[in-house]
């Protein structure tokens, strides 16, 4: 559940990242839709990390390095 939620959080930020590209070329920074996509943006990147690290800290979350 934690790892389809954090696939779905990184998906929404590359369709952010894509939104604001778009924005930009289309409005030509005319508007302030780029920086409302990049605050998504960043929004969404924080809490992708947060779920990382909570997952990490309860153990949902893992590492298989052998060394």
């Amino acid at each position: 559940m934690l790892k389809a939620a954090i696939v779905l959080l990184l998906l929404a930020t590359v369709v952010s990242l894509f939104s604001g590209l778009f924005f930009l070329v289309k409005d030509e920074g005319q508007t302030s839709k780029v920086v409302n996509a990049l605050t998504l943006r960043v929004s969404l990147t924080a809490l992708t990390v947060a779920l990382i690290a909570w997952g990490f800290y309860t153990g949902q979350l893992g590492t298989a390095v052998t060394w």
